[in-house]
């Protein structure tokens, strides 16, 4: 992970802190891995770095994004300034989406098993 997209991870996607839902990260879509997910959204979230502002790539997202609509996933595209700099502005952003599209309450959130404690009362 590059360093925004662990920001983004860590104060904006994990443990189920944006609005309830459960986001996974680096997981594929089709042909493609994508930065994170929220498959009860089927929303994308993507964040991109210097390399994405040249013509060829940002051709290449516009396809990527094209075709994960196709499948019914919605891209949220943020750059890595603005995850580094503006991350409160960023995490508005994806509540208003999940706010303005989501069609059903997030389904109960669970840890991974590494995050569950593990001691049983007797």
């Amino acid at each position: 992970m590059t360093k925004s997209e662990a920001c983004m991870w860590k104060y904006v996607l994990s443990k189920g802190q944006m609005k309830g839902y459960q986001f996974r990260q680096q997981r594929p879509i089709d042909s493609y891995i994508v930065d994170f997910v929220c498959l009860p959204l089927k929303l994308v979230i993507e964040v991109d770095g210097f390399t994405h502002e040249n013509e060829f790539n940002y051709s290449k997202d516009k396809k990527r994004d094209f075709n994960l609509e196709q499948l019914g996933f919605t891209t949220l595209r943020f750059s890595s300034w603005e995850v580094l700099n503006r991350i409160d502005d960023v995490s508005i952003i994806i509540a208003e989406w999940i706010e303005n599209n989501a069609q059903n309450p997030p389904p109960p959130w669970l840890p991974p098993a590494g995050e569950i404690n593990q001691s049983i009362p007797q």
